[in-house]
Order: C-alpha cells, then structure tokens, then sequence
C-alpha cells in the first residue's frame, strides 16, 4: 500500500513539475500556445487510458459455465432458456418470435412461464435474476 501511495505520488509530483516548467516556458515565449494545449491534452489523454484499463480490469475475465442444475430445479426448458437468452440480448417479442420461428403470442406465453418461474414480473428483473443464479452470461 505504501509502496503504491509512493508511486502515485511521484508521478503526480513528476507531471504537476513538468506542467509548471512547461507554464514557465510558456510565459517567456519560448513554446507556443498550441505546443502548450497540445502537452496538457496528451496527458490527459494517456490518464484517461490508463484510469480507463484500470477501472475495467485487464479482460481476463473467466469462462462462462451455464449454472445447468439451477435450470432443472427451476424446471426452465430449453426453449425458454432460447427466449431468455434473446431476451437479454436485448431483442423484442416479434424479434424473439422471428429467430425462433415462432408467433408473438408463443413469446409472450415462454415469457410468462420464464416470469413466474423466475418468480419476477419485468423483463429486467429476469435478466438481473437470471445472471444472479449463472444461467445467461
């Protein structure tokens, strides 16, 4: 913890040096103004990247494993995992009912079922439920 607390202190020492040299720089005309915002908005930039990749992980994220046993006990079939699986995508009814060759009304049927054994009553709550018990990444 010390260590990091160092590091990030002495970078930030190292740039709010560099800014203030630059500003000097500046004021005796010895950069111009275009140099002067181009510095200051790389900067940022590389921070932004950085705070970016740092905020989001490395992408080593682990492999999805369908949670097959909580499929069973809630009794779901496979084609309304099918249905919830489109449902989280995104997809509407008539979308869902065009991939599956289905009508609307099958749709809304599954996902009524998917409801009830999900035990929620809106399309989000499904999703939220259904990544909470591992059953769509």
């Amino acid at each position: 913890m010390i260590r990091s607390i160092a590091l990030y202190g002495s970078i930030i020492a190292v740039a709010a040096f560099v800014f203030r040299w630059m500003e000097y720089r500046h004021s005796v005309r010895m950069f111009s103004t275009e140099l002067y915002i181009l510095v200051v908005a790389l900067a940022f930039t590389v921070l932004g990247i950085w705070l970016g990749r740092k905020l989001t992980g490395s992408g080593n994220r682990e492999k999805f494993s369908r949670n097959d046993r909580a499929l069973e006990t809630l009794g779901i079939s496979e084609r309304e995992y099918d249905v919830l699986c489109l449902l989280a995508r995104g997809h509407s009814n008539q979308e869902i009912a065009t991939q599956l060759h289905v009508s609307p009304n099958t749709v809304k049927t599954h996902l009524a079922h998917l409801y009830n054994k999900l035990d929620v009553s809106r399309r989000t709550q499904a999703i939220h439920k259904s990544k909470a018990l591992r059953l769509i990444p």
